[in-house]
């Protein structure tokens, strides 16, 4: 497997990703929402990542800046979405991609990460219920315990705030 960043010819098959790995009620909106993170312009780098096996994309990732509201001070990142077809779950492709992407990050000076989702899945890799509390997402969240954050450098950051995230992120329906 390979991992390396996407280029805009890669959208119709990160599409079919998430069309695939996710349910009918979920996968639209959720593919239009990498796409669209493909397609914004931002100031601080968004990172998305495409997972390749015998050249078909099987995976993709995306990381995006987030900021505290009253300053935006850009000081993480928020993991959204993460997708692998499902004939090619379970075999460690998610897990590398959230790595590398966490390492990028890491690389460019991030001191937190955001995800929401499944518990179980992302305390695998550090991500804590604890950390993301104080941290008010954009939206009211539909599942709250699925919100988790990664200190991932030792610099201190702010211990709580509302925040801002990119254009792409700004839908209720994703939250």
């Amino acid at each position: 497997m390979q991992i390396r960043e996407t280029t805009i010819d890669d959208a119709e098959n990160i599409k079919e990703v998430y069309l695939q790995a996710f349910d009918n009620s979920e996968a639209h909106i959720i593919s239009d929402f990498a796409i669209n993170l493909l397609n914004e312009n931002h100031p601080v780098e968004i990172i998305s990542l495409v997972a390749i096996e015998n050249d078909e994309i099987v995976g993709h990732t995306a990381l995006s800046p987030v900021f505290l509201e009253n300053t935006y001070e850009h000081f993480g990142y928020i993991l959204a979405p993460l997708a692998v077809s499902p004939k090619f779950q379970n075999n460690k492709i998610g897990s590398s991609l959230i790595k590398y992407g966490l390492d990028a990050i890491a690389n460019r000076g991030a001191f937190i990460v955001f995800v929401y989702g499944d518990h179980k899945y992302y305390s695998r890799f550090g991500f804590e219920l604890d950390l993301a509390k104080n941290f008010i997402p954009p939206y009211t969240l539909k599942f709250p315990e699925g919100w988790h954050a990664l200190k991932i450098n030792s610099a201190d950051f702010p211990e709580g705030g509302t925040l801002n995230c990119v254009d792409s992120l700004n839908d209720p329906n994703l939250w």
